[in-house]
């Protein structure tokens, strides 16, 4: 099953620059952290690759807005109590934004969760040439 992406109605502008700001200064605050993420361009679409294990597709919230790709979502943690040692896997709720340089055809836009790996594919628009006379 595929993640629909959809564009933002019912956050507010203010809340919305509130997410975009805190994914991008690489800061940890209030328990949101921010997943490790590849973006890049091939000829015909921005290609978005988020890892984040241990979820499933429908734990995902994603955004496009004002030319920023919105992932959001909550990793659970396992509730027993644990005496860590080491402990470097974030749960919790996450939140990243990435800057899309171009376009997009939203219409036929998709995302996937497999592997561990959220990837999200925008294919640019078409451009028809237009006949000239």
């Amino acid at each position: 099953m595929t993640t629909v992406i959809r564009k933002s109605e019912t956050v507010t502008l203010t809340e919305r620059r509130r997410e975009i700001l805190h994914a991008v200064s690489w800061q940890v605050s209030a328990g949101v952290w921010s997943p490790p993420t590849d973006m890049y361009e091939t000829e015909n679409e921005y290609v978005v690759r988020v890892e984040v294990a241990g979820m499933r597709e429908a734990d995902f919230e994603v955004v496009f807005e004002g030319g920023y790709l919105l992932v959001n979502g909550v990793r659970p943690d396992v509730a027993e109590r644990r005496a860590y040692h080491q402990m470097e896997i974030r749960f919790g709720k996450f939140s990243t934004a990435i800057g899309i340089p171009g376009p997009v055809d939203l219409d036929v836009s998709t995302a996937e969760y497999h592997d561990g790996f959220l990837t999200v594919i925008m294919p640019k628009p078409k451009i028809t040439e237009a006949k000239t006379e």
